[in-house]
């Protein structure tokens, strides 16, 4: 029998739903109380005692993929984020580590282009002012007078290239890896580099991955690249942005503002200036939220599991309800 240590908390709010096809592979699962994540202590609490993982944002630091050996095989990750895994260190251990590429990107696509237009048409602040007796007009700009800078032009960036084309928005771009030139005539996209993307937009989305030449890539000098008018949204990894720098460079009126899905420390802690920031709009790392990519990821993810396990997957279908 197989022991599986499940700590992603999307999956374990339907624990019970998922016994059957667990059982019948035979896996006996573990499943702890998690709060947003397992940290690298959590986690050595139970070194040893399982041969597969499937986890959210959990801390697979080396020191606690060594002190899993010689059991752990294989780690899943239930969505497509891994940066929280030493995948190097695995790889090296003979760990194998899985996720589930593309799953949100629609979703979150949809979220930067959400934001765009609360910030543009100004909508959250209308329905603030009415809702206090405030009758009175609030300008608001058009996204076909507005250009977008996108850091990071992979599956998200390139959704959301796609939505703001259909809006008429001048669009800039910004990659360490070639883009497609169909990709880039197509959707009228410009390439260009990091400080004229920020200098040039209007509003400027994150949508890179999270790995040592990204962290922090937002930051105070980059910070001061960007027009005084401009909106920063980050719907990517916390730690790609600094948050210090954002706090200071929105107090200091340098940009006009932010939306936040992720942030460094989540979840965000109560005495953060963001959390009181009127023009900032912030959200509990939920740009993924949708029932058919969640339901995607589920089944994909227990089947990666499955798989690195050395089961046959021949029977999934039959017993995944």
């Amino acid at each position: 029998m197989f022991h599986v240590l499940l700590s992603a908390p999307y999956m374990n709010l339907l624990v019970e739903r998922f016994q059957p096809v667990f059982k019948h592979y035979g896996i006996e699962l573990i499943v702890p109380e998690v709060h947003e994540r397992m940290s690298e202590d959590e986690i050595l609490a139970y070194a040893g005692k399982f041969d597969g993982a499937i986890c959210g944002d959990d801390r697979y630091t080396l020191r606690a993929l060594k002190a899993c050996l010689p059991r752990l095989k294989v780690i899943s990750k239930w969505g497509t984020g891994i940066d929280s895994i030493d995948r190097k260190a695995a790889t090296e251990l003979g760990i194998q580590v899985c996720n589930t590429p593309n799953a949100f990107t629609l979703p979150v696509a949809d979220s930067v282009l959400g934001y765009m237009l609360a910030f543009a048409r100004r909508l959250p602040w209308m329905d603030q002012a009415g809702k206090a007796g405030i009758w009175e007009k609030i300008p608001g700009r058009s996204l076909s007078e507005c250009t977008l800078g996108v850091i990071g032009v992979g599956n998200v960036g390139k959704a959301v290239i796609r939505r703001a084309r259909g809006f008429g928005m001048k669009m800039y771009g910004n990659d360490i890896e070639p883009i497609a030139p169909d990709f880039i005539v197509e959707n009228g996209l410009e390439m260009t580099s990091l400080e004229s993307l920020m200098e040039h937009s209007d509003f400027v989305s994150v949508n890179c991955d999270l790995n040592p030449t990204s962290f922090h890539l937002v930051n105070t000098e980059s910070l001061s690249w960007m027009k005084r008018d401009a909106v920063l949204i980050n719907t990517a990894r916390g730690p790609l942005v600094d948050e210090s720098a954002l706090i200071a460079a929105l107090q200091d009126k340098w940009i006009a503002g932010a939306a936040l899905d992720v942030f460094e420390m989540e979840p965000l802690p109560k005495d953060s200036p963001l959390r009181k920031m009127n023009n900032v709009m912030i959200a509990a790392h939920n740009a993924n939220s949708s029932p058919a990519a969640w339901e995607r990821v589920h089944f994909n993810t227990i089947r990666n599991l499955i798989e690195g396990l050395g089961l046959d997957l021949a029977g999934l279908k039959a017993v995944y309800k």
